[in-house]
C-alpha cells in the first residue's frame, strides 16, 4: 500500500518488534499454565455437552472433579482419556457418570500415556475435521451466493429472546446488513459457566449458548439465500468463558467473534493471568475455524480522551496483532479495533479522526479493521447524531475499513428499534456508494494537519511499546496505561481457576489446530 501519511517505516518496525517481544514474554507464562475454562473447552471439544438434573453444565462438573482431586495440571484430556481406556466408554458417558456420582476421574488407576493419547486423539481428530468442514462450508457459500462489499455493514440485535433476535436479524439482512452481532446478556462475561439451551429472556441482550448460536446460524443461512449474499454471524468470545464460547462458535459456524483479553481485564475486571491464558486457546480455535476476531481497543476511548490517548489504541493494536499471530490467526482474520470518539466540537476533529483511521489502515494493511461509531458524545439529539454517524461513515469508506459497526442516531436514548437500524444502513449505503473511490482519488498535504497528527500518534505509541517491553504487560496494566483503568495482577475475577501445568500435561487441540488439522 502506498503511504499517504509518509509514516516512518523504521519506527513502525521498531514498534512491531517491541510488541512481538511483549507477546513472547507473556507467552512464556501462558505456556506454563492452564485454566478451568481451557479444560472445560477441551471437554466440549471431546463432545461433552448438556447439563445434570440441576442444570449444571457437564463440562463444569467434569473439570470440577479434576480440580478438586488436584489433577488440573495434567489437563482434562489426560483424565478423560484415562477413563476411556480403563472403563471402555466415551467422554459423554464419563461426564454423565461423574454427574451421577458413579465415576471419580481421580480414583481410576492411571493407564499408559500412549494408550490415553491414542484414545483421545481418535475423538479429537473427528471434532477438528467437523470444524474444518464448517470453514469449508462458509467458503463454499460465499463463493456460491456471494459476499458483501467491504466495509461490511455490522448491526446489533439485543432483545433477550433468541427467536425475536432471529426475526430482527433477518429484517436487518434484507435492509442491507452484512454482519449480525447478537449482544450477550448483561454480565454473562462474569459467569464461570456457559448457559445451556435456547433462551427467551435476558437483560440488555441474549445469552450466548450453543443452541442460540445454532438457531441464529440457521436463520442467517436462510435469509442469505433470499438476499443473495452470505450473512456473517457475530458473538462475544470474552470474559470467564472465552475459549468455551470460541469452541461453541467453531462448532456452529460463527464468522466473527469479539475476542480480546485486555477488554476483559479493563472493563470486566477479569484477572489478567486467567484471561491471557484463556485468550491464547480461544484464538487458536478462532484461527483454525476461520473466524474473524474483533479486538476491543475502541473501548479505551470510552474511559479515556480520544485525543490524548489515541496512541494507546495503536499500541494495543500492535500487541493484539502479535498475540493473534502467536495463536495462528492470519492478518486477514484480525479485526483490530478503533473508534470515531473525539469530541464533536473539537476544531478539525474530522481531520484528526481521518489521520487515526488512515494510520491504522497503513500500518495493518491486510487486517479487516473494525471501526466503531461515535457513542460517548451522543446526546439524544437524533439529527446531530445522524450527522455524526454520516461523518464516521465518510471516514470509513475513505480509509478502506473492513468492518463498520453502524452508529445509531438514537444512541443515548434507547436500544435501537428496527427503523433506527434501517436508517443507519441507508445512511452508510448512501455514503459508501457515492464515495466509493474517494480514498484512491485524494492525497494529503505534505506536512499538514493529517500527516502531523498521524506521525505524533505513531511516535507516542512507539515510545509506549518500548516502555511496556521494559516493564512487562502485567505491570503496565497495573499502572493504568490502557483506558486509564488500573488492575492488579492478583486481583479481579477468576484467578483461582489458574493452574500450573504438570510435566504430563496434555491438550491435543493445540497442536492439531496450529498445524492445520494435519
Amino acid at each position: 500500500m502506498e503511504s499517504k501519511l509518509n509514516l516512518d517505516t523504521t519506527m513502525i518496525e521498531e514498534a512491531r518488534k517491541a510488541a512481538r517481544s511483549i507477546a513472547e514474554d507473556v507467552q512464556y507464562f501462558i505456556d506454563e499454565h492452564t485454566t478451568v475454562t481451557v479444560e472445560r473447552t477441551v471437554a466440549r471439544l471431546l463432545g461433552i455437552d448438556g447439563t445434570d438434573d440441576t442444570d449444571n453444565p457437564l463440562p463444569n462438573i467434569v473439570v470440577d472433579n479434576i480440580k478438586h482431586g488436584g489433577g488440573l495440571g495434567k489437563g482434562a484430556a489426560f483424565w478423560i482419556g484415562n477413563a476411556m481406556v480403563s472403563l471402555k466408554v466415551g467422554p459423554q458417558e464419563i461426564a454423565e457418570g461423574i454427574a451421577k456420582g458413579e465415576i471419580d476421574l481421580m480414583k481410576i488407576p492411571v493407564e499408559k500415556d500412549k494408550e490415553i493419547q491414542s484414545a483421545i486423539m481418535e475423538v479429537a481428530e473427528k471434532m477438528v475435521k467437523r470444524i474444518k468442514k464448517n470453514r469449508e462450508r462458509r467458503d463454499h457459500d460465499k463463493e456460491l451466493i456471494g459476499d458483501g462489499d467491504k466495509p461490511y455493514l455490522y448491526v446489533i440485535v439485543a432483545t433477550g429472546n433468541i427467536y425475536e433476535d432471529a426475526m430482527q436479524a433477518k429484517s436487518a439482512a434484507r435492509q442491507g446488513a452484512d454482519i449480525i452481532a447478537v449482544i450477550r446478556s448483561t454480565a454473562q462475561s462474569l459467569l464461570d459457566y456457559v448457559p445451556y439451551g435456547p433462551t427467551t429472556e435476558g437483560f440488555g441482550g441474549t445469552y450466548a449458548t450453543q443452541e442460540n448460536f445454532r438457531i441464529m446460524r440457521e436463520a442467517l443461512d436462510e435469509v442469505g439465500e433470499e438476499v443473495g449474499k452470505y450473512i456473517h454471524l457475530c458473538n462475544y468470545c470474552s470474559g470467564l468463558c472465552m475459549p468455551e464460547i470460541a469452541a461453541m462458535g467453531a462448532i456452529e459456524r460463527l464468522d466473527v467473534m469479539l475476542n480480546d483479553a485486555l477488554y476483559g481485564i479493563l472493563f470486566r475486571d477479569i484477572n489478567m493471568q486467567r484471561t491471557l491464558v484463556d485468550q491464547f486457546f480461544s484464538r487458536i480455535i478462532n484461527g483454525y475455524a476461520g473466524i474473524m476476531i474483533n479486538t476491543g481497543e475502541d473501548n479505551y476511548l470510552t474511559t479515556a480522551d480520544a485525543v490524548e490517548e489515541a496512541h494507546t489504541v495503536l499500541a494495543s493494536q500492535f500487541i493484539n496483532e502479535q498475540f493473534a499471530l502467536k495463536a495462528g490467526i492470519p492478518e486477514e482474520q484480525m479485526g483490530l479495533g478503533h473508534a470515531f470518539e473525539m469530541k464533536p466540537d473539537l476544531e478539525n476533529g474530522f481531520l484528526w479522526e481521518l489521520a487515526q483511521a488512515q494510520m491504522a489502515r497503513e500500518i495493518f494493511p491486510k487486517a479487516p479493521l473494525k471501526y466503531m461509531p461515535p457513542t460517548k458524545f451522543k446526546t439524544g439529539d437524533i439529527f446531530k447524531g445522524h450527522i455524526q454517524d454520516a461523518m464516521f461513515n465518510m471516514i470509513s469508506i475513505w480509509t478502506n475499513q473492513g468492518v463498520q459497526l453502524l452508529g445509531m442516531m438514537t444512541e443515548a436514548i434507547h436500544t435501537p428499534h428496527i427503523q433506527d437500524r434501517a436508517l443507519a444502513i441507508e445512511n452508510a449505503k448512501y455514503i459508501f456508494n457515492n464515495c466509493k473511490d474517494l480514498g484512491s482519488e485524494i492525497s494529503f498535504k505534505e506536512g499538514g494537519i493529517i500527516q502531523g497528527r498521524a506521525k505524533e500518534v505513531l511516535s507516542k505509541a512507539h515510545d509506549l511499546l518500548e516502555e511496556i517491553q521494559r516493564n512487562g504487560i502485567f505491570k503496565t496494566i497495573e499502572e493504568g496505561k490502557f483506558g486509564g483503568v488500573k488492575r492488579s495482577r492478583t486481583g479481579g475475577k477468576g484467578l483461582d481457576g489458574v493452574a500450573k501445568k504438570d510435566s504430563g500435561y496434555y491438550n491435543p487441540f493445540i497442536d492439531l489446530m496450529l498445524k492445520g488439522g494435519e
